[in-house]
């Protein structure tokens, strides 16, 4: 399959989970491991609509918690473990063009994003290629997250920076 029949793979696909009710949950696991070729645990809560250009490349723990409007753009791979909650219209962002514009149109850039165990991403958060948000974070509404983020620590702003370290 090339790029653009896994794009409209992937769109046709969530536009099936767009049109489930948040109670059929047990649906939205059936749609969601189709989509990513991987089986879910029944702990997976998420709230339609979700939008994702892949798919395959997304992995997901249990009890994690997907509210609506996510966006998960998965060339690179999202990997994403227990216990983490991500807000209304996050944005998980894997790939991206090359800086040069010559080459803009023509190259894709993607590295993976990693969430660790017991991260909350608040609503409308953008988190960008090649990032890991450390375990038991918090990553606060509307940033723009960068790089790296430490476990144990709150970032805010664009770019996001530590703004506190959790005790």
């Amino acid at each position: 399959m090339d790029f653009a029949q896994k794009v409209r793979r992937a769109i046709a696909m969530a536009e099936q989970i767009n049109r489930l009710a948040y109670v059929q949950q047990g649906e939205i696991h059936e749609r969601w491991s189709e989509l990513t070729g991987q089986a879910v645990d029944e702990t997976f809560h998420l709230i339609p609509p979700v939008y994702t250009d892949h798919g395959v490349n997304i992995r997901v723990g249990r009890n994690v918690f997907v509210n609506q409007c996510c966006r998960f753009n998965d060339v690179g791979g999202i990997d994403i473990d227990d216990e983490v909650m991500l807000g209304p219209n996050v944005s998980l962002i894997t790939s991206g063009h090359p800086l040069d514009p010559a080459r803009r149109r023509t190259g894709i850039t993607s590295a993976p994003i990693r969430i660790e165990r017991n991260v909350w991403v608040g609503a409308s958060a953008v988190i960008l290629q090649g990032v890991t948000i450390g375990a038991d974070a918090v990553v606060a509404a509307g940033a723009v997250v960068t790089r790296d983020v430490p476990a144990r620590s709150v970032v805010a702003g664009v770019p996001a920076t530590v703004i506190k370290v959790i005790d």
